[in-house]
């Protein structure tokens, strides 16, 4: 895991601004509220492309359906036992990571930067149990509808915005990544490569 720098003058902590976001939402936010951020390992992942076609960000839950550490399938007349990989971040084990892609997350406007908070947020599921959230149907991951989903993010954002009159934690979301680089001296964040599931035959 790369190490995230220390504060200092002209020095923006990308990961460091949105733990702080997401610990504000998951505080004030009813329906995120059985979210533990210290189990969330949130890091930036860059993109080869910038723009704001794509997508902005993506979540690695670190359990199977159920919650279990591990999961057996069978191929042919083979079993196979696929085990989660272990992440610990702050002495804490970490239940799900997210990463935002750089530079085309940076270059939403603010209040889709937040719905794209929102959603991968959402994703987790409310046993907190390192799975994600399961619909019913074939997809699972959005429900029946993905656009309704994304209207559900932009509906708590709106909500959330009221409620709190756009707190100033949110200040650094406003410009693109060209712009932020343009007022900070540096830019740093957590990277950690995606985490392995390892398969074994048993």
């Amino acid at each position: 895991m790369t190490p995230v720098a220390s504060p200092s003058p002209g020095v923006l902590n990308l990961t460091r601004e949105l733990e702080i976001v997401v610990a504000h939402i998951v505080r004030t936010v009813e329906e995120l509220s059985h979210i533990d951020p210290a189990r969330v390992l949130l890091c930036i992942s860059s993109t080869r492309s910038g723009g704001v076609g794509g997508m902005y960000a993506k979540i690695h839950p670190l359990r199977f359906p159920g919650g279990t550490r591990s999961s057996e399938h069978r191929r042919g007349r083979h079993i196979y036992v696929s085990t989660m990989p272990t992440v610990v971040h702050r002495e804490v084990e970490v239940l799900y990571v997210i990463y935002f892609l750089l530079p085309r997350f940076f270059d939403l406007p603010p209040r889709e930067k937040l719905v794209t908070i929102f959603h991968e947020l959402y994703h987790i599921s409310p046993a907190f149990d390192g799975d994600i959230r399961r619909f019913p149907g074939r997809n699972f991951a959005h429900g029946s509808s993905t656009r309704r989903y994304n209207s559900h993010m932009a509906r708590l954002v709106d909500a959330y915005l009221a409620a709190h009159d756009t707190p100033s934690i949110l200040s650094f979301m406003d410009g693109t990544m060209a712009e932020l680089r343009g007022r900070h001296r540096v830019l740093v964040g957590r990277r950690l490569p995606v985490p392995r599931i390892r398969t074994e035959r048993r």
